[in-house]
């Protein structure tokens, strides 16, 4: 059969990204890329080191990146972005610098990184008072917060998990957990931490509950990434990626929670926004049900521990030290 006359393929554009070798989610960045844009992901080298502080120095030196900058040259993408938030944050506002600068170098191409992509997010929607929820240990959330405050920021309010290793299995529902933990007095956004924390579905509807924007990892990176190219990130109802939704959830504050006024100005917001508060599990695309008597749910490992809401996982100086 002759097919020349279809003439395709049409011609992409490239983005190049790199992740750490324990990257889970390159199907969550997809979803935030228009269909004439490619990505073009390749990886750090594995190293025998849980998530901490300590591999976040070694997936981001300078050398590593070097190489897979050099790899993905070979592909011709139209910028580079390296995909890990404590990797681009551990060595403070300088060490990010340095890091794009080193990927620039190695690349003759524009280079950024999700913590630098998530500093030029909170400037885009105004927002200078930050909670913050990670799937980290307590030092690697330390390590978020002053970063944060360096580029003068404030951080209002955490909630972490504590976990080392398999962060890509954390369920919608802790995520939504911790969020409601996180967000307390004046706050203008919540950054959700961590590439390889899933977060794609749950961010219209957390906007809808706490009337803020709400911005995480992955959603940065490909925000910036896709901005530094001309383009746009796609997504439901994101304030960062649409300003017509910063009048709607992320402008919501002084409205009423329930009583007169509720339904007056957007009833089908207002069903959102009860269906999340009522029912968070039903209302979340994607999270899992519980699983059967004495398993760990969602396929968690038992060391996990038991869960958001439980003394191990809050930020509070007075409870027990999360593993």
């Amino acid at each position: 059969m002759d097919v020349s006359f279809l003439g395709g393929p049409l011609p992409q554009r490239g983005v190049g990204v790199v992740a750490p070798f324990d990257f889970a989610l390159d199907r969550e960045l997809w979803r935030w890329v228009p269909d004439e844009v490619s990505l073009h992901l390749t990886r750090t080298p594995f190293v025998p080191v849980e998530v901490s502080l300590d591999l976040a120095r070694l997936v981001s030196e300078h050398e590593t990146l070097h190489e897979a900058v050099r790899a993905l040259s070979a592909v011709a993408p139209e910028v580079v972005a390296y995909a890990c938030t404590s990797g681009s944050f551990v060595g403070g506002v300088a060490g990010e610098r340095a890091m794009c600068a080193a990927m620039t170098q190695a690349g003759e191409l524009p280079s950024l990184t999700t913590s630098g992509a998530l500093l030029e997010a909170l400037r885009e929607i105004g927002a200078r008072r930050i909670a913050v929820v990670t799937p980290y240990t307590r030092s690697v959330t330390d390590s978020l917060e002053e970063y944060l405050g360096e580029a003068g920021m404030t951080v209002t309010g955490r909630a972490y998990l504590g976990l080392t290793r398999h962060i890509w299995k954390v369920p919608y529902r802790d995520v939504v957990d911790m969020a409601r933990q996180a967000v307390v007095g004046a706050t203008d956004a919540l950054f959700i931490s961590c590439t390889n924390l899933p977060t794609y579905d749950v961010i219209p509807q957390l906007e809808a509950e706490l009337r803020m924007p709400v911005l995480s990892a992955n959603q940065v990176t490909m925000w910036a990434a896709l901005r530094a190219i001309g383009a746009q990130a796609v997504g439901p109802y994101q304030a960062l990626l649409d300003p017509a939704a910063r009048s709607g959830p992320a402008g919501m504050a002084a409205w009423p929670a329930s009583g007169p006024g509720r339904g007056a100005v957007d009833p089908i917001v207002d069903s959102v926004v009860d269906s999340v508060v009522d029912k968070p599990e039903a209302a979340l695309a994607g999270a899992a049900s519980p699983a059967p008597d004495g398993d760990p749910a969602d396929g968690l490992d038992p060391g996990f521990g038991p869960g958001i809401g439980e003394g191990p996982y809050l930020d509070d100086p007075g409870g027990p030290s999360p593993r």
